[in-house]
């Protein structure tokens, strides 16, 4: 499904099976919670930052109000209210994901539920100092974010090539050729020889459509 900011969504199992990684947060906690995951877009690479909500609100903002008192503030957990309910967001365990990997949206009563602009701020600006820590070399989340990024960068990558060679037109089928095959076509209609043979006609389609191949035009 296509993102969109500012919402929380649940992804498919598939990810998890995909990573094999037991840091993120799993889709089944005691085997009937679905977790949900605030959803932030990096442009530079269209990879999708998932950050896991827990409901578990006093034993998260405990690790919050320690490390907050130890370094002034607490970059890896963001306290705050979502869907009507208090909730600690835990970029101690955010991971990349593609838009495949996105399940549905979070909704109450059919109807979307966003995330307060002051936390989407705070967890956009904390995000952004977490990611900057790690890439000096700091251990500042749970997951192998180096490693989940790199396996979803490859399979975006993979995407890409695919649909760019579905994309790329047969250069068989390319303007020049496709008159030459109408024209032989029309000799065939009317009884004429086609002085081109299948062999020839492969070779052709070898070369990508050039006249200049042994054998002179197609006709």
């Amino acid at each position: 499904m296509l993102y969109k900011e500012g919402y929380v969504y649940h992804i498919k199992d598939e990810y998890f099976e995909k990573v094999n990684d037991n840091m993120p947060m799993q889709n089944k906690e005691n085997g009937t919670y679905r977790p949900t995951f605030y959803c932030l877009k990096d442009e530079k690479t269209s990879l999708l930052w998932m950050v896991p909500l827990s409901s578990r609100v006093d034993k998260f903002r405990a690790i919050h109000d320690k490390q907050a008192k130890k370094y002034g503030r607490c970059l890896t957990i963001v306290l705050g209210e979502f869907d009507g309910k208090s909730a600690a967001f835990l970029l101690q365990n955010m991971f990349p994901v593609t838009e495949y990997y996105l399940d549905h949206i979070h909704t109450r009563n059919n109807n979307p539920v966003p995330v307060k602009h002051s936390i989407h701020s705070e967890i956009s600006t904390n995000m952004k100092r977490l990611r900057q820590l790690h890439a000096r070399g700091r251990k500042v989340v749970f997951p192998d974010i180096t490693r989940l990024e790199k396996i979803m960068l490859q399979e975006l990558n993979d995407s890409h090539t695919f649909q760019d060679n579905e994309a790329s037109p047969d250069p068989f089928y390319s303007e020049p050729n496709r008159k030459q095959l109408e024209k032989a076509a029309r000799q065939i209609a009317d009884g004429q020889i086609v002085t081109k043979t299948i062999e020839e006609l492969k070779e052709m389609e070898q070369h990508g459509g050039n006249d200049d191949m042994p054998g002179g035009n197609m006709l």
